[in-house]
């Protein structure tokens, strides 16, 4: 499945409703106006009501239809669209001009807020020329230095992402920077440790094998040529990254040194959150829009 026919299949169902919070964002309200027009999803804006409009006369973008919140302080914005989910008034909760930590400060909120005690993670989506299918990388943006418990729960929630969105039974590769187990290397323990836990059966809708670099996880004749024998080398699905440097700079590296076309999402919680870069495109923020309302409900 490429993103294509990730916005045909979401036109297919009928249409959910996503809150944004502070929406005064010029690529946000041009991604939520596009998801609107293609029958994707009813927006409900929350934020400065005069700036979101004025942000949208000056990038000529019909706001008509969609309801906005008149709410411009920043916290009360976030608390009242996360509200909008709590309460099942939407189906999706996307960031608009917020910070993340004050986002999913307010998404994590014990009164009202939308935690689950699930580990919250995001999970960068790849639609690449070179590949037919959807790569999967995470964690580029929240967790940090997972240990072996949490990268269990990361990929647990890639593999929510995977199949909500096409993939028959995901197959994830723990990279490294080697393809054999090193005790002096924290990564390949981890990857040797999750293989053993997917090989007991412990993940049930994913296959997951490690270490792999980089080259042997995503290409058949790298993982010949070194003689992998695994049935995630060469065609892995989700890649699992040691640490936040490693799968950030890996998300970026794909988003400006490549022609791929990028999404995100974030899994944990009640409802799938759109959580993007401010510095992400239009496209990108579609994109996104589009994942996480095929994997609402899901």
């Amino acid at each position: 499945m490429k993103f294509s026919d990730i916005v045909t299949a979401v036109k297919g169902n009928k249409p959910k409703t996503l809150a944004v919070a502070m929406a005064e964002d010029s690529d946000v309200l041009e991604a939520v106006v596009h998801a609107k027009a293609e029958g994707l999803a009813n927006p409900i804006l929350v934020g400065a009501k005069a700036e979101i409009e004025k942000i949208a006369k000056e990038a000529r973008l019909d706001l008509s239809g969609m309801d906005i919140v008149d709410e411009p302080n920043h916290t009360a914005a976030v608390r009242k669209a996360v509200m909008l989910v709590g309460e099942g008034k939407a189906d999706v909760l996307m960031k608009g001009l917020v910070h993340t930590a004050d986002f999913l400060r307010g998404v994590l909120n014990k009164e009202w807020g939308l935690a689950t005690g699930r580990t919250i993670s995001m999970v960068g989506i790849v639609d690449s020329p070179k590949y037919n299918r959807l790569i999967f990388i995470t964690d580029p943006a929240i967790a940090t230095y997972p240990d072996l418990p949490m990268k269990v729960d990361l990929i647990n929630n890639a593999a929510r992402v995977a199949l909500a969105l096409g993939v028959d039974k995901p197959k994830v590769a723990c990279l490294c920077a080697v393809e054999t187990v090193n005790p002096k290397m924290q990564a390949t323990l981890d990857a040797a440790a999750l293989a053993k836990m997917g090989d007991r059966g412990q993940f049930r809708n994913c296959v997951v094998d490690g270490p792999f670099a980089l080259d042997n996880a995503l290409s058949q004749s790298a993982a010949k040529h070194k003689g992998l024998v695994s049935p995630v080398a060469g065609l892995a699905d989700i890649l699992l990254c040691h640490n936040i440097e490693t799968s950030n700079s890996l998300y970026k590296s794909v988003t400006y040194l490549s022609d791929c076309e990028t999404a995100g999402m974030v899994l944990g919680a009640k409802a799938p959150l759109v959580i993007t870069s401010r510095a992400d495109t239009a496209k990108v923020k579609f994109n996104s829009i589009a994942c996480a309302l095929l994997a609402a409900g899901k």
